[in-house]
């Protein structure tokens, strides 16, 4: 059966002002509004979107809101420093060197951030539907929930809900609610389960009201949602962890090398 879309189905039904600010929060995401450079002038807006000045300054406000512009009354606004990160989750699967940190802390660390975990909770749960079925678990069944917030500068940037079976880590340090030197990858490779393959699935969702608390989002702006599966030996899955990340914080990026022998990604 063939749908036929009307203009008025196609139509943006955000508010002007949220499509003002989408517009030019993309223009500064892309660079072509630079850090430092000036915003165009309230005049400007007002005769490029055919919007009125209360409506200009709502969405301008939004910016600010985000932090991604700074301006006073009667001044011009301008763009602040670009806050995005670029994530190369590649970076992180590997254990930490004994004796080192989590190397989500330590990759961090090498852009000048102050970066830190704050553990959040440790119990048994019965994960969502999407890990149980990742973890191959029974209905019902429960796993270890390990969860934590990640912040850069004293900023919440991340939730992280990681999902372990019990058969693998009952009775070790990963139970107990402190964190864990190197993080539990070092953890699980010390108990004989090394990371040996990761599968991300990446998402952009409306955050949920944990998310939107946990992250203190300034707006109702996206977050990415990664479902990321940890198999050992054997494609054993060993641990699944679901990532909100603020999406005005973060960029992701993934690097692949062709299959020589078919010359496919």
């Amino acid at each position: 059966m063939t749908v036929h879309r009307t203009e008025a189905d196609a139509a943006d039904r955000r508010s002007l002002h949220e499509r003002i600010a989408a517009d030019l929060r993309d223009e500064i995401m892309t660079g072509d509004l630079p850090p430092g450079a000036n915003l165009p002038s309230t005049a400007q807006l007002k005769e490029r979107f055919d919007a009125s000045s209360a409506t200009v300054q709502k969405a301008l406000q939004l910016l600010k809101d985000e932090r991604l512009v700074v301006g006073r009354p009667g001044a011009a606004v301008t763009v602040r420093e670009h806050r995005q990160r670029t994530m190369r989750p590649a970076a992180y699967m590997a254990p930490a060197p004994d004796g080192e940190p989590y190397r989500w802390l330590t990759e961090a660390a090498k852009d000048g951030a102050r970066a830190r975990s704050e553990l959040l909770d440790v119990t048994e749960a019965v994960p969502p539907a999407d890990v149980a079925a990742a973890l191959a678990l029974a209905p019902g069944a429960t796993a270890l929930l390990r969860a934590q917030v990640l912040t850069l500068d004293g900023e919440p940037v991340e939730l992280v809900k990681s999902y372990y079976p019990l058969e693998i880590v009952r009775g070790t340090a990963a139970t107990e609610r402190r964190k864990i030197k190197g993080g539990t990858p070092r953890l699980l490779a010390d108990l004989g389960f090394p990371p040996r393959k990761s599968v991300d699935r990446v998402s952009a969702r409306i955050p949920t009201q944990e998310q939107y608390n946990a992250l203190r989002l300034p707006t109702n702006l996206p977050v990415l949602r990664t479902l990321r599966v940890v198999y050992g030996d054997g494609d054993r899955p060993i641990e699944v962890t679901v990532m909100a990340k603020a999406g005005h914080l973060y960029e992701m990026q993934y690097e692949f090398e062709p299959d020589t022998a078919t010359g496919e990604a």
